[in-house]
Order: C-alpha cells, then sequence, then structure tokens
C-alpha cells in the first residue's frame, strides 16, 4: 500500500517571538517491511539554520532556528509511503524468562532493550500497573501470548474519548479513569510491561481512516497515532519488536498493519514529540495541527510497449 502523509502544524503568536529553536520528528522511519518513498518539509518563514540527524533510537529528527522576530510558524511535513502487511512473529518464550533476562546481573550482556525496561516520565513503574497486568501474566505463559491479551482486555475495558485527558495527564490517573487517547492506551500499556519488569516501547505514527459510506474524505482531519511494542528476545534480531495497537486491538511485526505508518520510537511521547521547542517572545499562542493519510494509486511494475510517458 502507498500512503501519502501531510501534517501541518501552525503556530500563531501573540506578541510575535523574537528567536526561536525547534526539534522535529516528522520524517517517516524506514524500517522492515516500511520504505519511505519521498519526504519533504517546508518551514515558514525560512529558517537560519536546519540540521537533519539521527538520534539514539535511530529516529530522524531536523534541529531549525529561527533568529528574526516572526507573527507565526508554519511547518509542513509531506511524505509518502510504501507500507507491507506482515504476519505476527511466532514466539513462545515465557514471560518470566524475559523478565530475569532483564534483571541487572553484574557482568551480564549488554541488550539495547535494556533502555524500555526503567520507568520514564510518561510510563512509571507502580503496583496499580501491575495489578492491571497480572490476570494476563499466569506463569509460564509465553510473552507474546500475555502481551496481546493484555493489549485486548485493554481494548475492552478502556473508552476512547477525546479531551478526556490532556497531553501531560498521568498514566496512572488514565488507568484510574478508564478512559482515554490512543497516547494513554499506549503509555498505559508500557507502563504495565515495565513494572512487570519487560521491555516495551511508545511508537508514534498514522494510521489510515475509512470514512463511512458516503462521507467525503476531509483533508487535515486524521490525526497522530501511538502504540506500544513488546520486546521478544527469542526472535532474530530485526524481527524483535512487536507492535500492540490497544486503542484498534491490532498487533504486528514492525506495525500493527499496512494501513499504520511508523514515524519514531522511544521511551514514552517526551522522546518523540512531533514538535518542541524553545522560543524568546510570544507570551501566548494558538496552535492549530492537521493530518491527512490518503492511499495512493499502486504504480504499474512495468509500463507496456510504446506507453512508456517518459518516451518520445
Amino acid at each position: 500500500m502507498r500512503l501519502e502523509i501531510t501534517h501541518s502544524t501552525r503556530y500563531d503568536y501573540a506578541p510575535w517571538v523574537e528567536t526561536a529553536q525547534h526539534m522535529a520528528y516528522l520524517q517517516p522511519l524506514e524500517d522492515g517491511p516500511q520504505l519511505l518513498l519521498s519526504h519533504q518539509l517546508d518551514i515558514s518563514p525560512t529558517p537560519a539554520g536546519l540540521v537533519r540527524s539521527s538520534d539514539v533510537y535511530g529516529n530522524s529528527r531536523c534541529f531549525f532556528s529561527l533568529q528574526t522576530p516572526h507573527p507565526a510558524l508554519e511547518v509542513v511535513a509531506r511524505s509518502v509511503v510504501r507500507t507491507q502487511a506482515s504476519a505476527v512473529p511466532s514466539s513462545s518464550l515465557g514471560w518470566e524468562a524475559v523478565r530475569e533476562l532483564f534483571r541487572y546481573r553484574s557482568g551480564a550482556n549488554f541488550d539495547a532493550a535494556n533502555d524500555f525496561v526503567f520507568a520514564s516520565a510518561f510510563a512509571p513503574l507502580d503496583a496499580s500497573f501491575v495489578a492491571y497486568a497480572r490476570p494476563s501474566f499466569a506463569p509460564g505463559r509465553g510473552l507474546l501470548a500475555a502481551a496481546t491479551e493484555l493489549m485486548q482486555r485493554m481494548h475492552a475495558d478502556f473508552i476512547y474519548e477525546s479531551q478526556s485527558t490532556m497531553i501531560n495527564t498521568p498514566a496512572l490517573q488514565a488507568l484510574v479513569q478508564r478512559k482515554g487517547v490512543c497516547q494513554d492506551f499506549a503509555h498505559i500499556l508500557i507502563a504495565c510491561l515495565r513494572s512487570m519488569g519487560l521491555p516495551a516501547r511508545y511508537v508514534s505514527g498514522y494510521m489510515l481512516t475509512q470514512p463511512g459510506p458516503g462521507v467525503a474524505r476531509l483533508r487535515g482531519s486524521d490525526a497522530s497515532h501511538a502504540w506500544a511494542a513488546v520486546y521478544l528476545p527469542d526472535l532474530p534480531p530485526a524481527q524483535r519488536w512487536c507492535d500492540l495497537d490497544p486503542t484498534n486491538n491490532r498487533v504486528g511485526w514492525h506495525s500493527p498493519g499496512e494501513d499504520y505508518v511508523t514515524l519514531a520510537t522511544g521511551r514514552d511521547f517526551g522522546d518523540v514529540s512531533p514538535m518542541r521547542g524553545v522560543i524568546h517572545g510570544g507570551a501566548s499562542h494558538t496552535l492549530r495541527v492537521g493530518v491527512t493519510v490518503e492511499p495512493l494509486p499502486e504504480l504499474p511494475a512495468a509500463w507496456p510497449a510504446g506507453l512508456n510517458p517518459a518516451s518520445p
């Protein structure tokens, strides 16, 4: 599937911002079955400096600075990605064995997934998360089966409700109220797994939504999406992260399905927020975000003889 994503962010400031520095995570990953075909980032006003780099987790990021006063900032990312459905990996390694593998021992071999066992700002360790997760983690049960059931229970127990939480609502509060948005559900699932001593990471991205019958697709009406991933150390290195989306009850390797686009991965939202920065001035601001995810027609594998549009 070929998907085109347009992600626009606009800040209007009062008074004007004098100078600013921003970091953007808006370029989709090229990873596994996901192929980045094109990416363009348009920034207005034009930055004084712009540097692209990769962070410690392999995400693409863009740092830019604005050195002249400006009343607004608009950033538009346009990407085309090819996605592919992939089967759920087969893993039967018991969850206790994985927990023991990541328990601290002097002289133990380093595994990069260690970063995803510890608490983070949006996904703390707490007995409440253990209490919620425990029914899915029977002794001797495989980690993948247990994590999948935990995701399915969350999908059944929690209500998706816009405006029920803020970007900084603690995961514990969302757990208690049993409602929130995709970001909350991802953080709760991650916190449950980590509180059980298991590696789990945050995934930001997009999902293709289908309008109802007779309803036109509205540009800018989609939204960013977020889900979680659990680490399965018995699989080949390129297949060890299995994605779990409690919002939609979907599971898959590298993404929950071909209608998903992975943008970035980290410990939680704080690592991979689409836009963050520091400004001088602009005491108040308004923010408008628009996201459009659209399917594109597949290109023919080869043009029939005489029909190649590049031919004279």
